[in-house]
């Protein structure tokens, strides 16, 4: 049998499937190698093993495991107790149909965990400049508004997440007097952060860094969750308050 390389195929929702390949796909499917539950497939969804891991929808066509993303793997055996195909990166993934002595209970997941990226958060702080105090307050504050990233598990296997995004909120005082209160959401970062990186990032700090000429400075963080990639943006309040925003690094 040809051994297929994961690639991507749009057109994968529309292509027909092998009904019998997805009947014997059915149940929990075990490492070989490391007697690990990769996954539990019901129906026509896999639920992996993890807690944060979104079920994904599956098809096979010919020789192929196709995800509902339109990422494909090429199989390269397939029996009722033994599934072999390649992966993200082309290794060899070798499972076998579980027997139910194995610990199975983390493939039981049917609604992942939403990962919140931070804990609510509130400082304040006073700051002089030209014999005037400013009062300025950051909170930082959870929300419900998820974000879904893709990655790769252990096994190489395309996989979503979910986390809860978050907002900001800065506030600037002169004395009882409030120069500027606003909140933050990441999509007002658009034009300096590329929109596709926001996709999947989150609104994950604000921080502030100092008083000047120009007025107060704040550097908001926006990440992918989990990852090393992280832009911070400037935002400066003037003491009219008006606010202005630039990249300072990627």
């Amino acid at each position: 049998m040809v051994v297929l390389v994961a690639c991507h195929q749009n057109s994968s929702s529309v292509l027909p499937e092998d009904k019998e390949a997805k009947a014997m796909l059915q149940g929990v499917w075990v490492d070989e190698e490391s007697g690990d539950v990769s996954f539990r497939v019901n129906g026509d969804t896999i639920y992996y093993s993890d807690e944060t891991s979104m079920p994904a929808y599956f098809r096979i066509y010919e020789d192929s495991l196709y995800l509902g993303s339109g990422t494909s793997y090429g199989i390269v055996k397939q029996t009722k107790h033994l599934f072999w195909f390649n992966n993200q990166n082309g290794d060899l993934l070798k499972l076998r149909k579980g027997d139910g002595t194995e610990d199975n209970s983390d493939a039981e997941h049917q609604a992942p965990s939403i990962l919140t990226y931070t804990h609510q958060v509130k400082i304040d702080s006073v700051v002089a400049y030209n014999n005037n105090r400013y009062h300025w307050y950051i909170a930082i504050n959870p929300t419900k508004y998820k974000v879904t990233k893709r990655s790769y598990n252990e096994d190489g296997l395309e996989v979503e997440n979910v986390y809860y995004d978050n907002i900001m909120h800065i506030s600037v005082f002169l004395g009882a007097n409030k120069l500027y209160s606003s909140d933050f959401h990441k999509q007002q970062y658009k034009g300096l952060v590329p929109e596709s990186f926001l996709d999947e990032a989150i609104l994950a700090n604000m921080e502030y860094s100092h008083i000047d000429a120009e007025g107060l400075h704040f550097n908001a963080t926006l990440c992918i969750p989990d990852g090393a990639s992280c832009y911070m943006v400037e935002t400066t309040i003037s003491y009219t308050g008006v606010s202005s925003m630039r990249l300072v690094e990627y």
